[in-house]
């Protein structure tokens, strides 16, 4: 930084960097990194449903605090870079050796924040004129030599609490001393502003009543452990007279009364007899003894215990009174800072006596004050701000070692299952019917179908749920009615969450999006080659909404241009007001459209009503069209990410823009050229494929025509449909032919190894539904399959409509040919075609 004032600035901004940076890292609950821009988020019906994107409310009262002590600055003239390049200042030197000092002085500041020994630990919050951001003076130096000085004998009256700093030592303080916090403080607050400076609080009778209380704790220690001493003692000298008489009295009982007549050798065993009784009885004592001293230690250890819980609770209430007395110390600040104002504007010094020098001296004075006041309130939000994180911190690894810790019980548990299966299938059987494998594997079946029970509220964020009933799109995961199909979704499910979470470049992706719309914040998005790649990768959940916005926009700006304002709204209007050959139509597709997803699984879903609107509005823009069975499927997924009138033009784009004319109309003649023309690309691109197809006479477009029809809804994976669809909607329908391509690429091996036609057909009809690699799809897409050049399409699209042509008008020739002669045979005049019967 060039000045000091630069120098504030910066620091400022850092801080207000980091502050935000970490409360990011509080919103976000799950893996997927969230956007820092929530104003981009979607727009459709997903915007609904994504509590897991939702950011958490930041601590109110340290944003209170944050804004009181928060200090206006602006930089100067150059910043960042600019002022990087400049040449250096004559007082660089000077600047960087405060800089150095200040940073030092802030990491001896928070060193009390760190973890460590609590009872040897100190937080001081230093207040006095220890760092000097401006250059001292000589005679500034001698000043503060002899304030040294003066602070030097004062520490040494006061046992080392200087009156400059606010120490909070609860290590050593009786647990009967002690008091909360918050009483001395709520206390304090009712005494007047000069008693209650917490530097006289903690100078003062304080400090006396903590050494009184000390002295008085200790030598109660040291009496109480010589009275234990002595007790023990005492308790030992008991017990070896006790021994003593015992061993006397028996001794002349068996003198007096067993000795007579008694063999030598009988003697001699019964006094080793007696000695090992009496050998037992002292090891019993001994292992008495030290089972006593082991639950004393065991009820030292417990008090230990309770002693640091209680230390932690003084310790957490200590910096919760450090943000009080900060936060009161700011407001008297700030009082103070409006009398001196008041006051020196109301002193009107006479400047006849005031010589230059005394006015320099005033200003030197002025700014040095300034400068400690501005590295005060820097330092004071520093101190609330770290507090604030590292218990955000704290409360993050509590809830991580908490999840852990239910998914290694899980893990458990599943090891278990799957140990016992194992088990049971070594084992041999003679029956099948009474294997216990099989009622293993029926009872593991059952536990993975099982639905997950409900949970606490609080206790729901340990389960770790894989496998939701629903995905961010609403689409359902796992299907209710076959338990096989549901065991097989699940585990596509779960195979699609394993991709996810294995894919390292998710976050590189978020990241270079987020830079790419950051450069864009103060310009208009434009085509270009880095956009491209960047929707080709896949756009973002969070962007998609507006990224879609854009690219229709992109297309349709000249019909825009022509319509009248609210052309939509109009359209709507007219279609509800008067009768509509598609109206019928539109309402028996509605419930049929996507009833695998939520927002259109009933008649009262937000999506139905949203999408019976812009199909009417659609069909009296088109009345050549009106309505055609696939339109309901593309404005679906379009109102998932934008809105009616987004949508409509969404579907305006596909029909007259991107797709040839005659794509949806009656005959379909546009889908038909398609198919042709990616019998051409077959051949070409995958020749091993289409010959193999030729071999077995499979007609492989009764499946693809219904990919270009509606772009491969309710055909691949969603993951893998709205990436098709980012691409979709930037470049147009060639992406429909690579990506249809791209499917066969995938699985051409699996293709090649069937031999029959009816196990190829049979797996066209689901395969798509098993490719899950969005990655490796896109590849083989925008990488395996190039040279891929939209004029080759546009070439072969007109030679294909041309022969189309010409055959159904030999067909439209033949039906004719057929009327006459059914005119003309009374045997044939009685037969009806179809088209007859429905008309």
């Amino acid at each position: 930084a060039a000045t000091r004032q630069d120098m504030t600035y910066w620091l400022q901004e850092l801080q207000q960097k980091r502050w935000e940076y970490c409360n990011n890292l509080d919103a976000a609950k799950r893996d997927s990194r969230t956007s820092p821009t929530p104003s981009d988020f979607s727009k459709g019906l997903v915007a609904k449903d994504n509590p897991d994107l939702s950011i958490l409310s930041q601590n109110a009262s340290a944003e209170r605090a944050r804004n009181i002590l928060a200090v206006e600055t602006s930089p100067t003239d150059l910043v960042g870079e600019q002022a990087a390049s400049q040449p250096a200042p004559v007082q660089a030197s000077a600047i960087n050796f405060s800089l150095k000092q200040w940073s030092t002085e802030i990491k001896n500041s928070m060193s009390s924040l760190r973890k460590g020994n609590n009872e040897n630990r100190k937080s001081v919050f230093y207040t006095t004129e220890e760092w000097e951001l401006l250059d001292p003076t000589p005679k500034d130096l001698e000043d503060s030599m002899a304030l040294e000085e003066k602070r030097k004998h004062l520490a040494e009256g006061n046992k080392g609490l200087t009156s400059t700093a606010f120490p909070f030592d609860f290590g050593r303080i009786p647990h009967k001393a002690r008091r909360p916090l918050k009483d001395m403080i709520g206390s304090s607050k009712n005494r007047t502003s000069s008693d209650s400076s917490p530097t006289e609080w903690c100078s003062g009778n304080g400090n006396r009543l903590v050494s009184e209380l000390q002295l008085k704790y200790q030598s109660q220690q040291e009496e109480l452990e010589k009275l234990k001493k002595d007790l023990l003692s005492q308790k030992e000298l008991v017990r070896l007279l006790q021994q003593t008489v015992r061993s006397s009295q028996y001794d002349k009982y068996f003198a007096s009364h067993l000795c007579e007549g008694v063999p030598k050798d009988t003697l001699e065993l019964l006094h080793q007899k007696d000695d090992q009784i009496l050998g037992l009885n002292n090891q019993l004592e001994k292992l008495n003894l030290e089972k006593d001293s082991l639950q004393q230690e065991v009820k030292n250890l417990k008090c230990k215990v309770g002693e640091l819980n209680e230390r932690l609770g003084m310790l957490m209430e200590t910096i919760q009174a450090k943000d009080e007395v900060i936060m009161k110390l700011s407001r008297q600040l700030s009082e103070c800072e409006d009398s001196t104002s008041s006051q020196s504007g109301a002193i009107n010094f006479p400047t006849a006596t005031c010589t230059n020098k005394e006015l320099q001296e005033l200003d030197r004075l002025k700014d040095n004050l300034q400068g400690y006041k501005t590295q005060n309130k820097f330092l004071n939000k520093e101190i609330l701000e770290l507090s604030a994180l590292r218990r955000n911190a704290e409360a993050r690894e509590r809830e991580w070692q908490a999840k852990y810790t239910s998914l290694e019980a899980k893990l458990c548990q599943i090891e278990s299952k799957y140990l016992i299966l194992l088990q049971e299938m070594k084992t041999p059987v003679c029956s099948e019917d009474q294997s216990p494998a099989r009622e293993v594997i029926t009872q593991l079946l059952e536990d993975a179908l099982k639905a997950e029970p409900s949970e606490q509220p609080e206790q729901a964020f340990l389960k770790p749920h894989l496998v939701s009933e629903y995905d961010i799109y609403g689409f359902q995961t796992v299907p209710e009615d076959d338990d096989e199909e549901k065991l097989v979704a699940k585990s596509r499910a779960l195979d699609l969450r394993s991709l996810s979470l294995s894919e390292n470049r998710e976050i590189s992706t978020g990241v270079k999006w987020e830079n790419y719309l950051a450069s864009t914040m103060n310009r208009e998005m434009m085509r270009c080659v880095e956009l491209k790649n960047l929707i080709r990768s896949g756009i973002p959940h969070e962007h998609r909404s507006k990224m879609w916005k854009w690219c229709v926009s992109l297309h349709v700006k000249k019909f825009k241009d022509s319509t009248v304002p609210g052309y939509f709204q109009t359209l709507l209007q007219k279609a509800l007001e008067k009768p509509n050959p598609a109206s019928k139509q539109i309402e028996l597709d509605l419930l049929r459209t996507l009833p695998n997803n939520k927002h259109y699984s009933s008649p009262t879903s937000e999506g139905i009503q949203k999408l019976r609107n812009v199909l009417l509005a659609f069909s009296w823009r088109n009345p050549d069209i009106g309505y055609c069975q696939g339109l309901n499927r593309l404005v679906a997924i379009a109102l998932l990410y934008l809105e009616q009138e987004d949508a409509f033009w969404c579907l305006v784009t596909i029909v007259e823009v991107f797709m040839p004319r005659d794509y949806y109309t009656k005959t379909l003649l546009g889908s038909q050229v398609d198919q042709r023309v990616f019998k051409d690309l077959m051949s070409e691109k995958l020749p091993r494929l289409h010959a193999h197809f030729e071999q077995y006479k499979v007609d492989y477009t009764l499946i693809t025509f219904n990919w270009f029809l509606v772009v491969f809804v309710d055909s691949v994976v969603s993951d893998i449909l709205f990436k098709i669809w980012d691409s979709f909607l930037y470049e147009g329908p060639k992406v429909i032919f690579r990506f249809a391509l791209a499917l066969f690429k995938y699985k051409e091996e699996e293709i090649l190894k069937l031999q029959d036609s009816m196990s190829i057909f049979k797996y066209l009809r689901y395969f798509t539904r098993t490719v899950l690699d969005a990655r490796k799809l896109t590849a083989i897409a925008f990488g395996d399959l190039n040279p891929f050049p939209l004029r080759q399409i546009r070439n072969r699209r007109t030679y294909h409509l041309e022969k189309v042509r010409l055959e159904l008008t030999e067909l439209e020739a033949i039906r004719e040919d057929f009327l006459r002669e059914r005119e003309t045979c009374v045997e044939k005049r009685d037969l009806i075609s179809d088209d007859e019967e429905d008309s």
